[in-house]
C-alpha cells in the first residue's frame, strides 16, 4: 500500500497592498487645519465613497491622493506604476472636437472615441457650446478610455440625466480597476460601493462595506464620541473642583493636577472644535393659495419641427409634490414655464388657481458672480440685515444658520465649494416667502447632511412644491406624483416617486429599439370582441351638472378679481383711522370671497373629475 503523502503546509494568502496609500497627513488651508492625522488607503478593485460636509476638504483630499497637492506632513505611498485617472468637480474639455479631447492623455485614439460613444457622445462633435452634461460625459469618457488603475471622481452625477447615472453605475460595477468617488447622490452610492471613506473632524474613518450601511455606522459613531466627550467634561469638572480644594498651607496648588487639568482642558477644546455644526434651514408658505394651483387641459409644446410634449392634462392641488424627470433636452425647464403660465402652450390650456406666491430656484445659479462677496449675495441691497421671511436679520446669523463662518462673509464666492454655493442660493431663496415652490435640480453638489435636512424641510412645507431632480433617492422621498419625458414628445404621470414610474412604465425613458413599436401603440390594448353589446353608458354631464360647472368657472374669474380689489382697499394705510367701518367692510368682504373661492374649487374639482370619468 503506497504511503499516503503528507499535505504541505500552505500560508494564508496576504492581502493585496494598497495601489495608493496616505499616512497620518496634515494639511493647513491658510488659517485652518484642514486635515489633521488622515490615513486612507485605496485597495485594488475596491469601490470606495468618499463622504464629508460641504468644505470638509473632500476635493482637496482627492488631490492629494492624485500627489497634485502636497501635505504639510505625513506620508503618500504609491505602487510603482499605477495609472491614475481624475474626473474633477468642473471638468474644463478643450481641443477641437471631443476626440482630441479624449485622447489628449493617456488614451488609444480607438479607445477614446469607442468610449466617447458609450457615453452616448459624437466624437468629431466641437468642443465649443457643450451643455453641462456633456461636459460631464466626455470628462467620463476620457478617464475611462486611458484605463487607470485606479479612478477618482469628484461629484460625477452632477449634471447627468437618470439614464447616463444608470449607465455610469453598470460601467463602475463591471471595472476591473479601482474608484474612489466623491458623491451625493445615495441611490448612486448605494449601488456601486463597497467601502466608505468618512472624513469629519480632520480625520478619515473607514467602513469596510457599502455605503448602504453608511447611516446607522456614522450614528453608532457619534454616539460613542458624544458619550466620550460627556465623560471627558466630567472628568474636568470633578479634577476642577478637586485641584481647587487641594491647596498645601494654603500658599501653593499641586502642580501636576493643574498640568493634567489643563490637558484635559485642552483635550475637550480640540475635539469642541470637530463637533459639526448644525443646519438651521426655514421655509415660509405665506399667505394660503386657492386649493387649485394648476389646471392644465391638452397641453402641448413644440419648437420649430421638435415636439417638447403633446396632450398634457392634469391638475396641480395645493400641498401636491410633483417630480418632474427624464433625459437632459428632454424639456423638463420648458415644461415647468408652461406650467408656471410663463410660456404660452401650442395647444391647450392653463388655468392658475387664485393668491399663488412662486418661488423659483433654478440651475444655473445666475446672480452669483465669482468676485462678488457672500456678503453682497445675501444682501444686494447693501446694508447688514436681511429680511427673512417678513423678519430682518443680521447678515452674519442668517449666514450661520447655513453653515457660514463670520470670516467666510468677506471672501469672494471663487472661494466656496460648489456644494457651499448651492447652499448659499437656498439661503437666498428661502429667506422669501412662498406657497408654491419650484426646484430645478436643488441637490447638485450638496453634501448628504444638507440634502437631508432639505429633504425633511420640504417634507414638512404646507404649500406646493414641484421638483426637477435626477437624484432618484430624493424624488422617491419626497414626490408625491411623478411626470416623465422621455424627449420624444411622449408624457407621462404616474402617482409616487422614480420607484413607482419604472414600475408602472418600464423602458418608457429609454431610447426606442430599432422596430420598436411607438409607445401610444405599446400602451393601447386592442379590445375583444364581445357577443354581447354592453349597455350604454352616459358620456357627458348631466344638464344640471353641466349649467352648474359653467356657473363656477364663471365665479372662479370673478372671485380672484374681488379678492384683489378689497386687498387693494385694505393696503391703504389711511383707511382703518379714517374710516374703520371702510376698513371693516372691505376685510370681511374678501374673507366671505376667499371662503367661496375655497368651496367652489372643491366643487369644480368634483364636476370636473365626474366630467373626466364619463368621458
Amino acid at each position: 500500500m503506497a504511503k499516503q503523502a503528507t499535505p504541505r503546509y500552505s500560508p494564508p494568502m496576504a492581502a493585496r497592498p494598497p495601489l495608493v496609500a496616505l499616512k497620518d497627513i496634515h494639511l493647513q488651508d491658510g488659517q485652518r487645519p484642514l486635515f489633521s492625522g488622515v490615513d486612507l488607503a485605496v485597495e485594488p478593485r475596491s469601490r470606495a465613497a468618499l463622504v464629508g460636509r460641504n468644505g470638509a476638504g473632500k476635493s482637496t483630499l482627492m488631490k492629494v491622493v492624485m500627489g497634485y497637492i502636497e501635505a504639510d506632513s505625513g506620508d503618500r505611498a504609491v505602487q510603482a506604476g499605477t495609472r491614475f485617472a481624475y474626473v474633477p468637480q468642473e471638468p474644463v474639455i478643450t481641443g477641437e472636437t471631443l476626440l482630441d479631447y479624449a485622447s489628449s492623455g493617456a488614451a488609444e485614439t480607438w479607445t477614446a472615441e469607442s468610449w466617447l460613444t458609450t457615453f452616448g457622445l459624437n466624437p468629431e462633435k466641437s468642443t465649443q457650446g457643450l451643455s453641462g452634461g456633456e461636459i460631464r460625459r466626455a470628462a467620463l469618457a476620457k478617464a475611462f478610455a486611458e484605463e487607470p488603475e485606479v479612478l477618482l471622481l469628484d461629484e460625477p452625477t452632477n449634471h447627468l440625466d437618470i439614464l447616463a447615472i444608470e449607465l455610469l453605475e453598470e460601467e463602475l460595477v463591471a471595472a476591473r480597476f479601482a474608484v474612489l468617488v466623491v458623491s451625493h447622490d445615495r441611490a448612486f452610492l448605494n449601488r456601486v460601493t463597497n467601502t466608505v471613506h468618512w472624513l469629519e473632524g480632520r480625520k478619515v474613518r473607514t467602513l469596510s462595506k457599502g455605503f448602504a450601511e453608511f447611516d446607522d455606522w456614522a450614528a453608532k459613531v457619534l454616539e460613542e464620541e458624544a458619550v466620550a466627550l460627556e465623560k471627558l467634561t466630567k472628568t474636568i469638572e470633578r479634577e476642577t473642583e478637586t485641584f481647587y480644594r487641594s491647596i498645601t498651607a494654603r500658599r501653593t496648588r499641586n502642580e501636576g493636577r493643574a498640568r493634567n487639568l489643563a490637558a484635559l482642558r485642552a483635550e475637550r477644546a480640540e475635539k469642541m472644535k470637530d463637533v459639526p455644526r448644525d443646519l438651521y434651514m426655514g421655509v415660509d408658505s405665506g399667505a394660503i393659495s386657492g386649493k387649485l394651483v394648476a389646471d392644465i387641459k391638452g397641453v402641448s409644446k413644440s419648437f420649430g419641427e421638435r415636439t417638447i410634449f403633446k396632450n398634457l392634462t392634469t391638475r396641480i392641488i395645493r400641498g401636491d409634490r410633483l417630480a418632474i424627470v427624464g433625459p437632459n433636452g428632454a424639456g423638463k425647464t420648458t415644461l415647468v414655464k408652461v406650467l408656471l403660465g410663463e410660456l404660452e402652450p401650442d395647444e391647450g390650456t392653463v388655468r392658475m388657481g387664485a393668491n399663488l406666491e412662486p418661488l423659483y430656484l433654478d440651475q444655473s445659479r445666475e446672480g452669483l458672480k465669482s468676485d462678488m462677496t457672500l456678503w453682497d449675495a445675501l444682501t444686494p441691497g447693501g446694508g447688514d440685515s436681511i429680511i427673512v421671511r417678513g423678519h430682518p436679520k443680521h447678515v452674519a446669523a442668517y449666514a450661520k444658520d447655513f453653515l457660514f463662518s463670520e470670516a467666510q462673509l468677506r471672501q469672494p464666492i471663487s472661494t466656496l465649494s460648489g456644494g457651499e454655493r448651492n447652499r448659499l442660493l437656498l439661503a437666498r431663496a428661502l429667506a422669501k416667502s412662498a406657497n408654491l415652490l419650484v426646484l430645478d435640480e436643488p441637490t447638485n453638489d450638496l453634501d448628504i447632511d444638507t440634502l437631508d435636512k432639505l429633504q425633511e424641510l420640504l417634507d414638512g412645507y404646507d404649500g406646493t412644491l414641484i421638483l426637477v431632480s435626477h437624484d432618484r433617492d430624493f424624488v422617491d422621498r419626497l414626490a408625491t406624483s411623478t411626470i416623465a419625458m422621455n424627449g420624444r414628445g411622449d408624457i407621462v404621470e404616474t402617482p409616487g416617486g422614480w420607484q413607482d414610474f419604472v414600475r408602472q412604465n418600464p423602458g418608457f425613458i429609454q431610447p426606442p429599439k430599432p422596430h420598436d413599436a411607438p409607445p401610444a401603440a405599446r400602451r393601447v390594448e386592442k379590445a375583444e370582441p364581445s357577443d354581447r353589446a354592453a349597455p350604454k353608458k352616459s358620456t357627458k354631464l348631466s344638464y344640471k351638472d353641466a349649467r352648474r360647472l359653467e356657473e363656477i368657472e364663471k365665479l372662479l374669474e370673478t372671485l380672484p378679481a374681488e379678492i384683489a380689489k378689497q386687498d387693494a382697499l385694505m393696503a391703504d394705510p389711511d383707511l382703518y383711522s379714517k374710516n374703520p367701518a371702510a376698513f371693516d367692510k372691505a376685510m370681511k368682504a374678501a374673507d366671505k370671497a376667499r371662503a367661496e373661492l375655497e368651496a367652489i374649487e372643491l366643487e369644480w374639482l368634483e364636476l370636473e373629475e365626474k366630467k373626466a370619468a364619463l368621458g
